[in-house]
Parts: structure tokens; C-alpha cells; sequence
């Protein structure tokens, strides 16, 4: 079955890498409220922007977003590892599977109460690191989008 499931998937490549990259990228606009609204404040008083109604639900939704790019970036890394063994292409999959420990344990919402509403229960640090998890999907985006040019300019040839 597994067989089955790799042979579709690497006849529909192009298909898996577009979709991977799609909602990858997503995820940057995630980044940027992050630093901008989160970590800015934190590291200068002041927010570059507050996301405020319609703007607060849009990046809700993109957040959501991260679970299926999670499993879709995923399985372009497991089908370069099921290639052959590569560290780099490993420790991408090692970075982009630490955001289900930002997503189910160290939530955006804790992160934001830790900046917003000192004297939380949990450390300033553990915020930082949940940030830094966050942070480690940057080298993986760029890392898919040269798989997904390098895919598109393949296929035009």
C-alpha cells in the first residue's frame, strides 16, 4: 500500500510540491504578524501593528493553515529521505516537525499573554523558545520554494 501511495505521489510531484509550497507560504504572513506584532512589542514597548478584527480572524485562519502544510511539506521530506539518506533534508524535517511542540504545547496565545501580561506562571524564556520554534520553519520555506522552482522550470523543459 505504502508502494502505491509513493508511486502516486512522485507521478503527481508536481502537484504535492505546488500545493506543499502553497500553504507553506502562508505561513510567512504568520511569521510577520509574529515579529510585528508579538516580538516587537516585547523587544520595544510598542507593536509595529495590531491586527485588529477581520485582520485578527485572517491570521487565525492562516495559522490554522499550518497544520496541513505541516503534513504536506512534510512528505516532500520523507519522499527525498525514502530517496536516500540526507542530513540536510533530515534536519529540515527535524525543524518542521518541532512546530507540532509550538502547536499543541507552546500555543501563540501563551506567547502573546507571556509579552502582554507579565507575571504568567510559565517563563519568558519557554515564549522565546516557542518563537524560535516558529522561526525554524524559515530555512525549510526556503528550502521548498527552490524545490518547487526548480520543479516548475524542470516541467517547462
Amino acid at each position: 500500500m505504502l508502494e502505491k501511495f509513493w508511486g502516486w505521489y512522485e507521478r503527481t510531484y508536481t502537484l504535492n510540491i505546488s500545493i506543499a509550497f502553497g500553504l507553506f507560504t502562508l505561513q510567512l504572513v504568520h511569521l510577520v504578524w509574529l515579529f510585528g506584532e508579538v516580538v516587537w512589542a516585547s523587544l520595544v514597548g510598542e507593536p509595529l501593528f495590531v491586527l485588529e478584527g477581520i485582520y485578527k480572524w485572517l491570521i487565525i485562519f492562516v495559522d490554522y493553515t499550518e497544520i496541513p502544510a505541516l503534513l504536506s511539506v512534510s512528505l516532500v521530506y520523507i519522499n527525498e529521505l525514502r530517496k536516500g539518506w540526507n542530513t540536510k533534508e533530515f534536519l529540515y524535517l527535524l525543524f518542521l516537525n518541532s512546530q507540532w511542540l509550538h502547536l499543541f504545547w507552546i500555543t501563540d496565545e501563551f506567547v502573546e499573554t507571556t509579552f502582554n501580561e507579565p507575571g504568567t506562571i510559565l517563563p519568558v524564556a519557554l515564549a522565546w523558545l516557542a518563537i524560535l520554534i516558529d522561526y525554524l520553519e524559515v530555512p525549510v520555506m526556503i528550502d521548498t520554494a527552490m524545490k518547487f522552482f526548480r520543479t516548475m522550470r524542470n516541467r517547462a523543459t
